[in-house]
């Protein structure tokens, strides 16, 4: 029983970083909407979020493997 719910775990720390580049990437569009001129300064901090959050998704895959 506890293997199940642990592999919930890990699975939903996979979900929760997809739902997060959402929102950076929501963020982003926004602010390019609303000042196209700061493109350049607001990619930078969308891609290194996205990289951020991607971690942490290849982080729960790579648990979900080890502690099978």
């Amino acid at each position: 029983m506890t293997g199940n719910i642990a592999i919930l775990g890990y699975g939903l720390s996979a979900i929760g970083p997809g739902v997060g580049i959402g929102l950076i990437f929501a963020a982003y569009i926004n602010g390019v909407a609303r000042q196209p001129e700061a493109r350049g300064m607001l990619q930078g901090i969308a891609i290194l979020g996205f990289a951020l959050a991607e971690a942490l998704a290849i982080f729960g895959l790579v648990l979900a493997f080890v502690f099978k």
